[in-house]
């Protein structure tokens, strides 16, 4: 289990390329009509496209001081990323290079997906919290514990690493809601820090699938985590 967790992620970031035109200066697109562009569900790649940069362009250098701010021990040097599979569904991630320099990758379906600025900046900001947060190695450390644990059990009852297996999936998710949470509404803030409007950004959970409340699920109900962002906002 744990070493085709390890190809996987190895697969995910195989896959990415870096963004277009997203550090390119002065592009002739106004931020303020970038955010005018989706007022439907979801975006044309072209409106998609002027709403991705805008946004980078405002977002990274906010996510980057409060990182510093936040987490001054960190690297918080972000890099901005888009998927190169095309086929992928919507999704972003925060994931570390082998410097430890932090990465936020989009799918190029979510970048269409989203219905305006506000959502777009919200997510960066959410995944840069979960940089800033430190969620990776705090993850990490309880799969550890988990498979530390199942192996004292494997060692117990002679099952061959089965329980350090079970134990590490069980450890890495047990506070995974928690994380998400937690940089729901941090994410808010750093949007409106941005200019955006956090708690609009949020919105965006009001159009995806619910989770739930799953037994050791990743992610807590969306509900759950709109009240989150609206505890941090104060609104």
């Amino acid at each position: 289990m744990k070493r085709f967790m390890v190809l996987a992620a190895a697969g995910l970031i195989a896959a990415c390329e870096p963004i277009p035109d997203a550090s390119a200066p002065a592009q002739r697109i106004p931020t303020e009509a970038a955010r005018q562009l989706g007022s439907t569900d979801g975006l044309s790649r072209s409106a998609a496209r002027a709403n991705y940069v805008a946004v980078v362009r405002r977002m990274e250098p906010v996510a980057e001081a409060e990182c510093r701010r936040l987490s001054p021990n960190l690297n918080c040097d972000f890099k901005v990323i888009v998927d190169g599979n095309a086929k992928l569904p919507p999704n972003a991630y925060q994931t570390r290079d082998r410097t430890g320099r932090p990465i936020i990758g989009f799918t190029q379906a979510l970048l269409t997906d989203v219905s305006n600025a506000d959502e777009l900046a919200f997510i960066f900001g959410h995944e840069a919290a979960h940089h800033i947060r430190n969620h990776l190695t705090k993850r990490a450390g309880g799969a550890i514990g988990g498979s530390l644990i199942g192996a004292i059990a494997d060692a117990a009852l002679g099952t061959g690493g089965l329980f350090e297996d079970a134990g590490g999936f069980v450890g890495g998710r047990v506070r995974s809601k928690e994380h998400e949470l937690e940089a729901d509404g941090l994410g808010a803030i750093i949007a409106e820090r941005g200019g955006y409007d956090g708690l609009k950004g949020a919105q965006y959970f009001n159009r995806i699938p619910d989770p739930g409340d799953v037994f050791l699920g990743t992610h807590p109900p969306n509900q759950e985590r709109f009240a989150a962002v609206r505890r941090a906002l104060g609104r």
